[in-house]
């Protein structure tokens, strides 16, 4: 059984395209047709129904996938293992949040660089469900996300927390220092928010409409650093990770306000499928993660 035959066949299986599958691995489309022919010949069973120009796995195509996924990450695996360097390098895929790609860069990539120099890492932002989906069709060697607390069979959750989310304003405001505020005090205050259906940003939207309420931003933006310094400078509100704003509130522009009917729960979790192969690279990004701070 050729090994590139079976890499073929996983990424035709994740991408759900002989054509996209080509297009990843730097075929032409007539040879991962190919390729996926004579292994459905060795194996002597149908992998892929095809359908109306639509492909999907058969049912012995499903079990391949997690044999599959295993022979190549031997492989892959022996490979390492054999190699003549001692250091550690290759390329990482994180996807996050804008939020999460600007602390992790400022707070530890530097530390991160200094100890494994020849580690390439390519950070991409993206929403909670294209960083699964991205997960599942094996574009994505990690995702850092923040939302509700995720749990599904298929990934494994290398670190969470429990992160505290405060609406926060500018400390000169008039509800500064007010105590046991609801959200009809200030629901009709100029808001900046987050992406509309993006992360916590959802989660609060949900929240707001189990209290029959509804938020109308003068201002959606995915940049966080933004919104702070557009804080600092104004009497608007927004609701924000403290992470994102811990800096500002001890600096004393930006203040804390006590709403007491808003909780949310949101969590930041360090994720990857289960079926990933783990590279040195990889593992030692993982373990760096685990060992730091998640924020700060």
């Amino acid at each position: 059984m050729e090994l590139r035959n079976l890499i073929s066949f996983i990424h035709v299986a994740e991408l759900g395209s002989f054509t996209k599958a080509a297009e990843q691995l730097g075929y032409s489309q007539s040879t991962i047709s190919f390729q996926i022919k004579q292994l459905e010949e060795e194996l002597g069973c149908l992998l892929f129904e095809r359908v109306n120009h639509t492909i999907t796995l058969t049912e012995r195509g499903h079990e391949l996938v997690s044999y599959a996924h295993r022979v190549h990450a031997l492989t892959e695996e022996f490979k390492e293992n054999i190699a003549k360097e001692s250091t550690y390098s290759g390329n990482i895929h994180i996807v996050t949040p804008d939020s999460v790609c600007e602390e992790m860069l400022d707070s530890c990539y530097i530390d991160f660089h200094n100890q494994y120099p020849n580690i390439k890492i390519k950070i991409t932002n993206a929403d909670t469900s294209v960083m699964f989906d991205m997960l599942d069709h094996n574009e994505a060697d990690a995702i850092i996300t923040l939302d509700s607390h995720s749990y599904r069979k298929d990934y494994i959750i290398a670190k969470e927390e429990a992160l505290p989310m405060h609406f926060v304003t500018n400390a000169k405001s008039h509800f500064a220092g007010k105590k046991n505020l609801k959200m009809q005090d200030i629901i009709n205050e100029p808001f900046i928010l987050t992406e509309y259906g993006q992360g916590y940003r959802r989660v609060f939207d949900k929240e707001l409409a189990k209290q029959s309420l509804d938020i109308t931003p003068v201002l959606e933006i995915g940049r966080t650093d933004i919104i702070t310094r557009l804080l600092a400078k104004s009497n608007m509100i927004s609701y924000l990770p403290d992470f994102v704003t811990k800096d500002l509130i001890e600096s004393g522009e930006l203040c804390y306000l006590d709403v007491c009917d808003m909780n949310i729960e949101i969590w930041k979790q360090l994720i990857y499928h289960k079926n990933k192969w783990i590279s040195k690279s990889l593992k030692s990004f993982i373990e760096y993660i685990k060992a730091h701070e998640f924020s700060s």
